[in-house]
């Protein structure tokens, strides 16, 4: 069998180029990230634990970045309940960042090993989890196949593939079913994900829906709020969130065609990756209009054309700003971004046509008439000036929205109850423990 697992892990590097991340996972994370991560921490990047094991069971919890780290918290905490030790790996300093804020010393938070072979060993020999829990798509050759030797079980929770995902996996079917096979479960978001991991030769797969419709609403400072709202008075506002490359220059271009017809218009742009900031504050100021930095301070005026959210970790600040959102990495780049967090703070919500990603989320809010998708910046100027104009119209795109989002919960306890096999063993072992004293 360990000739097997040999073979999987060099043929899904060979074909690292093609099927991108999914594969080389924390690797090429880490290669984009250097410089950004945390310098006194990067030894956990080789599994140099920062940290001594706890006494007792441990489960291994992994979520990449922001969007994966708040989904799974609720069932971080769900898990905590039973007193079972919890190691929380992250991808990112943001992601590191909101665990500590949200989770403090419940957990243990280590940085994800690269998905190297000594990385994972020196990280297993010294933690020695009794469970691995995976977030959504982080499939990583490595990581599985030292897991499955080491008979460690594998739970891939609100598991979802792309299309490109699908279909590169599908070009290499004896490598993904090597690998898929060391999964103990797999928990997808969406029949759709389902059939996706079944067809792939995961066993069993059951679907739980969306962990990210069972998260609380994104906090906000109260105070930084109404400061913020008292600059902005009764102004009319829109927001462009989680917007990649290009998308921030439409955003600023519908403004432009907007402004004259809603005077006194504020447009809130958030980009996906703040350090482009300080060029995308160039390139609108640029077109003749005025921008003020959330990360400067920058009080919005009255001639302030444009507030560039260039911060992490406020998007609850941004949309309790507005009551209407296009969501990015939709019109100029591929896949989408959530429209969860948007739709839950009652905000109704626009996006281009590329949202795959988050293909059933987008679907059922589209049935709903709380969202609205996109072909190009003029029709996303139409749509943001409708609903500038059409109040009872906005209401109700936000009110069915919100009810979407009720309809879809439950993921939780569905994951919960899939897990359960794996985690009582766990949950009892941990007070024999407790009563031994040891």
């Amino acid at each position: 069998m360990s000739e097997r697992w040999a073979r999987a892990a060099l043929t899904a590097y060979r074909y690292a180029g093609a099927v991108a991340y999914p594969l080389v996972g924390p690797y090429v994370a880490w290669r984009a990230s250097r410089g950004k991560e945390d310098r006194a921490r990067r030894r956990e990047r080789y599994g140099v634990a920062g940290r001594p094991r706890p006494v007792g069971p441990v489960i291994w919890i992994h979520a990449a970045s922001v969007g994966e780290t708040i989904a799974v918290v609720p069932l971080v905490e769900s898990i905590l309940d039973y007193g079972v030790n919890i190691v929380l790996t992250t991808g990112t300093v943001t992601s590191a960042k909101v665990a500590d804020e949200r989770l403090g010393d419940r957990i243990i938070h280590q940085y994800v090993p690269l998905d190297l072979k000594p990385a994972v060993s020196r990280f297993l020999d010294h933690w020695r989890p009794e469970l691995a829990i995976i977030a959504e798509s982080e499939i990583w050759p490595m990581t599985i196949l030292e897991l499955g030797a080491r008979n460690v079980p594998q739970v891939l929770v609100n598991g979802r593939l792309s299309d490109r995902s699908f279909l590169s996996w599908k070009k290499r079917a004896s490598v993904a079913e090597a690998l898929f096979e060391n999964l103990a479960h797999v928990i997808a978001q969406s029949d759709v994900d389902g059939e996706r991991f079944r067809a792939l030769g995961a066993r069993p797969v059951t679907v739980s829906g969306n962990l990210k419709v069972d998260t609380n609403p994104p906090p906000v400072d109260e105070r930084v709020l109404a400061t913020l709202q008292r600059q902005i008075g009764g102004r009319p506002t829109w927001a462009a969130i989680s917007t990649h490359d290009g998308e921030e220059v439409v955003a600023a271009e519908v403004h432009a065609s907007l402004h004259k017809r809603h005077h006194g218009l504020l447009t809130i742009i958030v980009p996906r990756h703040p350090d482009r900031a300080g060029a995308l504050a160039a390139q609108i100021s640029g077109m003749g209009l005025t921008v003020a930095r959330r990360s400067k301070g920058d009080r919005i005026s009255p001639d302030t054309d444009i507030l560039l959210g260039d911060t992490i970790g406020e998007m609850g600040l941004y949309l309790r700003l507005t009551e209407i959102a296009f969501v990015g990495r939709s019109l100029t780049s591929q896949g989408g971004q959530n429209p969860l967090e948007p739709a839950m703070l009652e905000t109704a919500v626009l996006a281009g046509r590329n949202v795959q990603n988050f293909r059933e989320a987008y679907q059922r809010l589209l049935d709903s008439g709380g969202a609205k998708l996109v072909r190009d910046r003029d029709m996303l100027a139409g749509a943001v000036n409708f609903l500038l104009t059409n109040e009872v119209a906005r209401h109700e795109m936000i009110a069915a929205g919100a009810a979407t989002v009720d309809e879809m919960r439950g993921a939780l306890a569905r994951t919960l109850k899939s897990l359960e096999p794996y985690i009582q063993p766990l949950v009892v072992k941990a007070r024999l423990k407790g009563a031994n004293g040891r």
